[in-house]
């Protein structure tokens, strides 16, 4: 028998007369679409408030003005909002079939929603949802615009932004899937009070500072933190579409509530998520060669270099980045391998970029020396037999599998690096194990194993992402130290 979340606050934060509503809704759009704001690329998530329409309303629609033109694209929307009745832990999904509004009813995606099932900061808590208005005051706005959707409701609770950031990159998907992030900013300040610490988060968020955004600034900072912390993982554009409290809109200027609206554009460079045969671009490729041509024998001086710093001090070198290029200064994921004799010595390597890639050469070559706990820490006298390998990544792109023999199909050997996840392991290989382990089925079944999976493992939950890497080896380094010496652009 099916259930349904009926609607807790219309008649309060909205009308509960389908008809007026409606009226109500498409004033406000109409109203954001004049404004010039309302022109631009359509965005893949929004940020909105969720106070009463007649307050924040016409803020809302600013962003909501943004999606109208892939109504007819959006068939499924991820909304995240602050718990403000029954605290809980982590996020909440719903065991309901339905949300209803005065304007009918919305169906939840429980195919989609199985995906986050086993990460352990997820719950099912109907308590949580039953009188939350931060999710449902979105919903009539989302009925209005689009024709039919399927929703993935969340209420966040207690979470730090990289647990809400990996559920978020889960629900991911594709041009079809809007993400929708609920929050108002500060609370019963006077005018000018709030317009100043307003202020200061708007140009936190505009900047991905998530550590600037404290916890009187706004209800919803914790979905709104690990939005913008995965946004900025995958370069991203915001903008700030709208920017006002309840004392510009229906309320005293002695005690507003501070609103804004933000869109998010996923980067014209970025590999379409919703492709079954999603292809790392050439752009980075080419880009990562041009890099590794010009600055190459650098980054392997500074591998040999940080390994001859392990053994003579027991700690890694120490750089300052911006002493070298700016392209050694970008960001940058590398994984540096250690072979003696042509046999493996020691991997270690980052997933994504998060800090410059000349620093993360230098660490990882480090780690591969000395931390890999495969291997006993590397010794001087190995040294003459040792090659030096350093792999820079691509960001990595999920794909979308129906299953295992999907998985396989996508598959470019000697390409494609692969990461896998599913039941909380993770594991990954670089497109060079494909040297060793040509046929697909050999190449996952040993990638399950190293993630402590059985070789015939399978779930509905099983997650993959692939990227490729551009490289650079190197046997004989004379001299690593000698690159203190030399001056680098």
């Amino acid at each position: 028998m099916a259930t349904a979340r009926p609607a807790a606050v219309a008649g309060a934060f909205y009308d509960d007369n389908p008809q007026r509503l409606t009226q109500s809704i498409l004033h406000y759009l109409v109203e954001a679409e004049e404004k010039p704001e309302s022109k631009g690329k359509v965005p893949k998530a929004i940020i909105a408030p969720h106070a009463g329409y007649v307050y924040s309303g016409s803020v809302a629609a600013t962003a909501y003005a943004r999606i109208k033109p892939a109504k007819e694209t959006i068939k499924r929307v991820v909304l995240l909002g602050p718990c403000h009745r029954v605290a809980v832990q982590g996020l909440a999904m719903s065991s309901a079939d339905y949300f209803l509004t005065p304007l009918g009813r919305i169906p939840l995606d429980k195919q989609f929603q199985a995906k986050i099932t086993e990460l352990p900061q997820v719950t099912t808590f109907d308590a949580t949802h039953a009188q939350e208005h931060s999710l449902e005051v979105h919903l009539p706005f989302l009925q209005t615009l689009i024709r039919e959707f399927i929703l993935v409701p969340l209420v966040v609770g207690n979470a730090s932004p990289e647990q809400v950031a990996e559920v978020l990159e889960t629900l991911w998907g594709g041009p079809e899937t809007l993400i929708v992030i609920s929050t108002d900013l500060s609370h019963y300040l006077n005018y000018e009070q709030a317009h100043e610490l307003d202020g200061k988060t708007k140009n936190a968020i505009e900047n991905f500072d998530i550590d600037s955004i404290g916890n009187e600034q706004a209800c919803g900072r914790i979905p709104v933190k690990g939005l913008l912390h995965l946004a900025n993982k995958k370069g991203m554009e915001i903008s700030t579409v709208d920017f006002r409290n309840s004392g510009d809109t229906a309320g005293p200027k002695n005690r507003v509530v501070g609103y804004g609206s933000w869109v998010l554009i996923e980067s014209e460079n970025e590999v379409p998520q919703n492709s079954p045969n999603p292809d790392p671009t050439d752009a980075f490729a080419q880009q990562t060669k041009d890099i590794l041509e010009k600055h190459g024998t650098i980054l392997l001086q500074l591998a040999a270099a940080s390994i001859e710093s392990g053994l003579d001090k027991g700690v890694s070198a120490t750089i300052v980045p911006t002493n070298f290029s700016q392209d050694l200064q970008a960001n940058g994921a590398a994984f540096v391998t250690l072979e003696k004799n042509g046999r493996l010595r020691g991997c270690i390597g980052s997933l994504q970029a998060h800090q410059p890639l000349v620093e993360d050469v230098v660490q990882n070559a480090f780690k591969a020396a000395f931390g890999d706990p495969r291997f006993p820490n590397l010794g001087r006298e190995e040294l003459k037999d040792l090659t030096i390998s350093i792999s820079v990544l691509s960001p990595a792109a999920p794909m979308n599998i129906s299953d295992e023999a999907d998985l396989l199909r996508q598959l470019r050997p000697g390409v494609d690096g692969l990461i896998i996840m599913d039941l909380g392991r993770r594991s990954l290989f670089l497109p060079q194990v494909w040297d060793q382990l040509s046929d697909p089925i050999q190449f996952l079944a040993h990638l399950k194993q190293k993630a402590g999976l059985p070789v015939d493992h399978w779930s509905d939950g099983f997650k993959a992402w692939r990227f490729i890497t551009e490289g650079v080896k190197q046997a004989q380094l004379s001299d690593p130290m000698s690159i203190w010496n030399e001056p680098y652009d």
